[in-house]
């Protein structure tokens, strides 16, 4: 009779055994399961198979417009309203969904939520430089109507610089082929409908373009400085229309003034290179551009401020 170690011993060797076994059972299943990702070449466990040209990919590239699937056109045409794709490969089952593609490069295109969102941020804006008239700091002269109408017109020029702003990241990104669209926030249009009734807070921020789609650092910093780009624009020839109309019209030359202002702030305050504004992103990509920018910013409001100031 063999003795208990013996047994012992034997039982120990049947679990190495088996251990072995599992382990490998278990690294030919991983070897039947992944693969290289044909876009990075991360190893990749349990692929995702493009149902267009067929490549396995890991996640971050799955879709066709992150891989530069041959066939995206046909992607495009066939997934362009978002619809629930399943396959179950071997032994894996996924869900795909394809939701906001790259569009066809010099597209611009407006969704009718895009267009209550733009209007609901057009009325906002309008909101504020109407209440100017309440508590400005020109005197206008002439009849109140006059007057009224004065305020009507930098009313409309700040909600054009305002959309203005917001339509440039927009057209950049979608010649580019990108998907963007203009979209409300809950706490931009709270602050921006505060600032139509305060006296000193003015914010003019009730929403922002969202960009969705596979981009590069200079994609996305030439997006965002197609806005502060405008506004800069903007402010120039607001601020030569004001020194034209100087003489025979000063109160239109006031309110030029001031909207040639506002326009320089718009810029400055959004070239500041933190958090989720333009200046980060621009920054980002290139300094140079970025310096040259906020420069030409800076210089157009401060000579606006103190030409508003010498108005007054």
């Amino acid at each position: 009779m063999r003795s208990k170690n013996c047994r012992d011993l034997d039982a120990i060797r049947l679990a190495s055994l088996g251990n072995t076994y599992k382990t490998r059972d278990k690294w030919i299943q991983r070897e039947q399961t992944s693969m290289n990702c044909q876009k990075c070449g991360q190893e990749t466990f349990l692929p995702f198979q493009c149902l267009y040209c067929g490549g396995q990919f890991c996640s971050l590239h799955r879709l066709p417009e992150n891989h530069a699937c041959p066939k995206i056109e046909l992607a495009q045409t066939s997934k362009r309203e978002g619809v629930e794709v399943s396959q179950s490969p071997k032994s894996y089952q996924y869900s795909v969904t394809y939701e906001k593609p790259r569009m066809t490069k010099g597209r611009v295109y407006f969704s009718p939520k895009e267009l209550k969102h733009l209007a609901i941020a057009g009325l906002l804006v309008m909101g504020i430089g109407l209440s100017s008239i309440f508590y400005s700091v020109f005197s206008v002269s002439g009849e109140w109507l006059t007057g009224l109408s004065i305020f009507g017109v930098f009313a409309v020029v700040l909600t054009i610089s305002f959309f203005a702003h917001e339509l440039a990241h927009k057209v950049t990104a979608q010649k580019k082929g990108l998907w963007a669209e203009f979209r409300l926030t809950l706490w931009g249009a709270l602050l921006t409908l505060i600032s139509v009734i305060s006296p000193l807070l003015k914010i003019i921020a009730p929403g922002a373009v969202v960009v969705s789609g596979s981009l590069s650092n200079q994609e996305m910093g030439k997006i965002s400085l197609a806005g502060p780009a405008t506004n800069i624009v903007f402010s120039v020839v607001l601020f030569g229309l004001a020194n034209a109309a100087r003489l025979f019209a000063p109160d239109v030359y006031g309110i030029l003034l001031l909207a040639a202002l506002l326009n320089g702030f718009m810029a400055v305050f959004n070239l500041v290179p933190i958090g989720m504004l333009d200046g980060f992103k621009i920054f980002s990509w290139d300094k140079k551009i970025w310096s040259v920018a906020f420069a030409a910013a800076a210089a157009l409001t401060i000579v606006a401020y103190i030409s508003v100031q010498g108005y007054i």
